[in-house]
Parts: structure tokens; sequence; C-alpha cells
């Protein structure tokens, strides 16, 4: 049975207070499930408090990229081994605001991916279109190509090792949802992808979805068969969202 993961991306959001404030809040609140792995994905300045704060309790401490190099002169990169050494399990790679804002490639993914995996790190691997592309009718031509470029050369232990995050790009920050039979559709569209590479490795492999997910949203997500959890953006900074969130599970 594949395992539930609701993960939260702070973003470009977190001080070192405001770290401390919103997982203590986490940690007094109703933030355990048993059915769900919950992680928490600061930027890196607060990554030390992070896993320190949340030692030995239920929350898992992710970071939000990582460097595809192991060390050298490389101005402001952060190396896995880095991420390591602070109690860092899991790495959003991929999101779409890299890809937007930095360039990043589905090949430049394809390495973090493989250099993760190395490493122990669980890689969270980000897929997804923009407006332009949905209304085109493109959706799946591009979805399959970054799945395929993202996950090229991985075997099905190094599927069963990682997580893929759906976020449809026209849905981050703009309000706007899919459907969970929208959602459903192109996450199912993902496995069956995978599944190319190896069907029993696709079938293990938690899918999230990542496009606005919140508390009043939640439920009619996380009960679609091929949605494995979540990627929260903007809810996943107040703890009673958050929290309302993993109820759902």
């Amino acid at each position: 049975m594949r395992r539930t993961i609701i993960a939260g991306n702070w973003k470009l959001n977190g001080t070192i207070q405001e770290t401390e404030d919103l997982i203590t809040a986490l940690l007094n609140g109703e933030s355990k499930n048993d059915k769900a792995t919950v992680l928490v994905c600061p930027p890196y300045t607060s990554l030390q408090l992070a896993a320190k704060l949340t030692s030995g309790t239920h929350i898992a401490v992710g970071a939000q990229d990582m460097s595809a190099q192991e060390k050298g002169a490389y101005t402001a990169e952060v190396s896995a081994d880095m991420l390591l050494t602070v109690g860092v399990t899991y790495v959003i790679l991929g999101h779409s605001e890299r890809r937007q804002y930095h360039g990043e490639t589905d090949r430049l993914v394809n390495k973090k991916a493989k250099l993760a995996l190395a490493k122990g790190l669980t890689p969270i691997i980000c897929v997804g279109e923009t407006i332009d592309q949905r209304e085109a009718g493109d959706t799946d031509k591009v979805i399959g190509g970054q799945i395929e470029e993202t996950i090229s050369g991985f075997t099905a232990d190094m599927i069963r090792r990682s997580v893929i995050a759906y976020e449809p790009v026209w849905a981050i920050g703009t309000g706007q949802t899919a459907t969970p039979e929208m959602a459903q559709e192109v996450h199912k569209f993902i496995r069956e992808k995978v599944a190319a590479t190896d069907s029993e490795a696709a079938e293990a492999l938690p899918i999230l979805y990542g496009g606005s997910m919140k508390p009043g949203n939640a439920d009619g997500l996380l009960s679609q068969p091929d949605i494995d959890g979540g990627l929260i953006g903007g809810a996943s900074l107040k703890a009673a969202d958050f929290i309302g969130i993993i109820k759902a599970v």
C-alpha cells in the first residue's frame, strides 16, 4: 500500500523565529496522523533548526532544492551532503518556480534526482503544465516528456525510493484548482507512464498533488485512487490550515 505524504513547501518564507513558531504550533496541534507522513520544507537558513525541533517527532524535514554538484567552486549552491548533515531526508526537485525563474531543465532535474538517491535522500520530483499548454491540449505530451526525462535511467528500486508531485502551474498561487477528477486523470497518466519502466514500482510510487490544496478541497482530492498526498504551498504556512489538510487523510 502506498504511503500518503503531506508536504509543506514554505518557499521564500520563514525566518528563524517564524520557523520555530510554526513548527511549535504543528507539534502542539493535531498534526500527527498514523496514515500520513508529514513533512515541512523551510528555507535553507531554517533547516537545521527545523530538524532540531522535529527530532524524534512525527514530522520529517525536506529541502526545497539541492545542487547537482557534490562540491567545488559553485557559489551559493547547497550539496546533498550539506543537507544530510543538518538532518534533511527529503528534497524537492524541479519545482515549476525553479524551472521558470532559474531555467532548470528535465535533464538537470534527472541529474539531481540520481545524486539525491545515491546519497540516501528521497527526491520529490515535480512535473506540471502551464495554462497555455493545457488549453492547447498538450497536458499529456508535456507531462509525459517530463516524466521520461526526469526518471531516465532509473531502476525499479530508484522509482520506489522516489516521489513525484504533479503541480499544474496554472493552479499555483492563482486560487484555481483542478477538480478531483481532473487531477486524478493526470495522476493516473503519470503512473501509467512510470509503469513503462516498471509496473510494480509504479504502483508503489507516491504521486502528490501540488496545485493549491486547502482544507476545503483536500478531502475530495485525497479520496482519488492515484492521489497519494499533497505538496502544499500557501496553506502550509498556517498551522490550522496545514493540520486541516493532514486531518483529511
